[in-house]
């Protein structure tokens, strides 16, 4: 916490004598296929285009670009573009089958326009891109008037970062916590534009400290403070286009187990067996649906990973077998540091073989975490995360399938809270500073953590989940927003950041329901767990030194709200889980910011207290104590409530009544949302019938599912199932088509229900597989059951 005194004037540092270099005009210009090279007296351009509509840009003030990227770069083989290159006396032209870039000859700028000419994106005609005799490298662009920036990751504040400067510098930020906190645990240099012009995306490839000033009123800028200036470029029709186009470059995320798609429990730090147990009984006696309990840092020898706790926990193994009958999956934390012990056999495997961090001169590097003193794995080396993937077997052996890796940025208990940044990372034969790399040391860890688990599990799905990232994190882990404050203003706050590190390319998200630090109450709790409904990541999570918060400590009515809303999320799951197999295919986020579904309505631009799940469901959760109503957005449309099935025209704000019970949800009208029936874990009951719920009629309709066994890799093989539901409606007859597009799959489903919502009245319903109909006129709700099976169908519902 800092005081006035941290603004005196003769603290401030005025920044002056620091030169600035710009880029100057090209002399040379050589191109090979996609690839232009501008010699620009000693620095050097690079553009290449990967795709008609993505190109990367690389400057090297000091000679020949280096054209290496970083890990976060997965896709490196692209098709051959077609590029057509031409020059007059002031540009080159460049031009392929979705956009023209024009290169200013002197000095060198860059511009890029539509194929019809309307301008997109340009560089700051008078600044563009350079260098200081720092070492830094900065590109300025233009800024359009009505521009607006989405993404940046896990960045606190509103939807549109307009008028912001984001600063990507992964940090251990305990308190404060607040909108004013810029670095956080993850840093994706990543955002979209949109505007007028059009919509664009920019990657920033670079994992050392870079800032983003968007302050200016007609430019921005982006800077790094060390290593290369190296950027992509991707234009799109819309924002869903820029983000799966990204998520193509930087890769998406695999099937997570299902069961990691559940509730989860955790406690900084449920401390002994007994405990552990005790938390899983009352879960099971109070039928509250949970999957996964989680142990922090006290389950461990003096906090050295890869031990357990001789007294707390005697019989680890033993315990992790027995809530495994009780359906619960065990997830212990993972941190970084390794205690500085020559009786500790990580330390001595770790200094006998160089796996950890060094200096130049070739002293290990250590700093003050949990266990004291200790030494921390160069991830940055290919055997070094393989031998700690390995040293996962201390896990797996005993039943775990998923680890939570914490204190990765690297937190450090010193004054910048982070490792020296004069140490040296091997790299794979490419040595760089810690500086230049820090960025990408959680990243390291968790994909060596993800690959050690798949490798050991042997056929199994593993489940990471990681406090630290960078760009192609979603490859290898969930993330979570940190520690957080039960605070109400830490459950509004954490909604734009959902959707921004959505749009960033990261679709498993969360935040500690509840608030981790700072005790919560429980209408924060109830209101928390109803958001966390629709979280893809889903844990309740409370620190060491508060009062716990599990979804029963404050009395019968909050832990009726909680199971209400926890037993909502897995009636959901079939919908939820399709959501992911689309992240996974596509790149979008499950949870969209409604300027993602309407681009075209321009009330949709900032707004970030309500959001969409996929494309049908609408939430506007409650943000604030007290508060017995709220304003809910509809854009245009019909929407269904999804309570009451009142029907609503959208194009407008409308008050919705909120007691503590009630979260608003609404769903476009036409919509068929799955539901399953509610289990205490993912896999009770394995079998039972799913229900098409169908909001209201509203011309062809149709709803894909995906489905399969949720726990191994056999999908990509070919195991699953894709069964496209279809509707439609003419005249007072409906018919219902049921095609299998793949099924390869037996989920040993034996019937199917079908519930129309909004029908005011059935004459008959027939179909050669249909098993009952029943019609409840006040509901104005029909019901028709119907076999499931791997044959197509079509039934017919004739309506009064």
């Amino acid at each position: 916490m800092k005081g006035s005194e941290a603004i005196h004037p003769n603290k401030i540092s005025v920044e002056k004598g620091i030169t600035h270099f710009y880029i100057g005009q090209v002399s040379v210009m050589r191109h090979d296929k996609a690839s232009i090279y501008f010699n620009c007296g000693p620095a050097q351009v690079l553009l290449r285009f990967l795709s008609p509509s993505l190109f990367r840009v690389v400057l090297n003030p000091y000679g020949e670009v280096d054209e290496k990227t970083t890990d976060a770069v997965y896709k490196r083989d692209w098709p051959e573009v077609e590029l057509d290159v031409s020059e007059d006396d002031e540009y080159y032209h460049l031009t392929t089958s979705q956009l023209k870039v024009k290169v200013q000859k002197r000095p060198l700028r860059l511009a890029v326009y539509t194929p019809e000419g309307k301008v997109i994106h340009q560089d700051d005609p008078v600044r563009g891109m350079g260098w200081t005799e720092q070492k830094q490298v900065f590109c300025h662009k233009t800024m359009h008037g009505d521009e607006k920036f989405y993404g940046f990751g896990e960045k606190a504040g509103y939807l549109n970062k307009r008028g912001t400067r984001q600063i990507m510098w992964n940090s251990d930020v305990y308190a404060p916590h607040n909108e004013e906190t810029n670095a956080l645990y993850q840093s994706i240099p990543f955002f979209t534009s949109l505007s007028e012009k059009g919509v664009y995306g920019l990657f920033l490839d670079n994992p050392g400290k870079t800032i983003f000033d968007l302050t200016g009123e007609e430019s921005y800028s982006f800077t790094a403070e060390a290593g290369k200036l190296d950027y992509y470029f991707f234009y799109g029709q819309d924002l869903k286009d820029v983000v799966s186009q990204y998520t193509e470059l930087t890769g998406r995320m695999p099937l997570p187990p299902k069961w990691a798609i559940g509730y989860h429990q955790s406690r900084y730090s449920y401390q002994t067996e007994d405990e552990v147990r005790e938390v899983a009984r009352t879960f099971r006696e109070k039928q509250i649906p949970c999957d996964v309990i989680y142990l922090d840092i006290h389950y461990m020898d003096g906090y050295r990973v890869f031990t357990w706790h001789p007294a707390r926990f005697p019989n680890a193994p033993q315990l992790i077998q027995d809530l495994s009958q009780q359906g619960f999956h065990v997830i212990p934390i993972v941190d970084p540091g390794v205690k500085k012990d020559p009786s500790y056999r990580v330390y001595q495997e770790g200094v006998k073989q160089d796996y950890f961090c060094r200096y130049l001169e070739g002293d290990i590097y250590t700093g003050e975490v949990w266990p004291g003193e200790s030494a921390f794995p160069d991830f940055t080396e290919e055997k070094v995360r393989k031998w700690w993937g390995k040293l996962h077997a201390h896990y797996t052996e005993a039943g775990i399938k998923g680890i939570w890796n914490d204190m990765n940025e690297p937190a450090v208990f010193n004054e910048t809270k982070t490792m020296d940044v004069d140490v040296i990372h091997k790299n794979d034969g490419d040595p760089k500073p810690h500086k230049e790399l820090h960025n990408l040391y959680g990243y390291y860890m968790s994909k060596a953590t993800y690959e050690g688990l798949k490798e050991l599990l042997a056929g199994e799905r593993p489940f990471v989940v990681t406090r630290a990232g960078y760009a192609g994190i979603q490859r290898y882990a969930a993330v979570w927003t940190g520690d957080n404050r039960s605070f109400w203003e830490h459950l509004a706050m954490c909604i734009p950041m959902f959707l921004n590190m959505g749009i960033s390319g990261l679709p498993f998200v969360g935040a500690d329901i509840g608030g981790f630090a700072h005790p919560a109450n429980g209408p924060l709790l109830a209101r928390w767990t109803q958001l966390g409904t629709f979280t893809p990541f889903c844990r309740n999570h409370s620190a060491l030194d508060v009062p716990r918060q599990e979804p029963w400590v404050f009395g019968e009515e909050i832990e009726a709200i909680c199971r209400r809303y926890i037993e909502l999320r897995y009636q959901l799951l079939p919908h939820l889980y399709t959501l992911f197999y689309q992240a996974a295919q596509t790149g979008l986020p499950i949870l969209r910011p409604l300027v993602m579904e309407f681009p075209d309505d321009p009330m949709t631009h900032d707004l970030a207290d309500q959001f969409m799940v996929g494309e049908d469901i609408l939430v506007a959760p409650v943000y604030r104590p007290d508060m017995h109503a709220r304003a809910v957005y509809l854009p245009r449309g019909q929407w269904i409530n999804y309570w009451t099935k009142e029907e609503v025209s959208g194009g407008q704000y409308v008050l919705v009544p909120t007691p503590l019970e009630i979260m608003p949800i609404f769903v476009k009208k036409g919509a068929i949302i799955p539901h399953g029936v509610v289990e205490q874990y993912v896999g009770e009951k394995q079998g039972a019938p799913l229900t098409m719920h169908v909001f209201g009629l509203h011309g062809e309709q149709r709803y894909t599912l995906y489905e399969d066994d949720g726990h191994s890799f056999d999908y990509e093989k070919g195991c699953y199932n894709l069964v496209e539901w279809r509707i439609t409606e003419d005249s007072g007859k409906v018919s219902v088509s049921y095609q299998p597009r793949h099924y390869q799959y037996d989920s040993g489903r034996k019937e199917c229900h079908l519930v129309l919502h909004g029908v005011d009245g059935v004459q008959e319903v027939r179909g050669d597989t249909v098993k009952d109909w029943q019609y409840e006129r006040e509901k104005k709700q029909l019901t028709v059951t119907v076999e499931a099976g791997s044959d197509p169908d079509t039934y017919v519902i004739r309506l009064k």
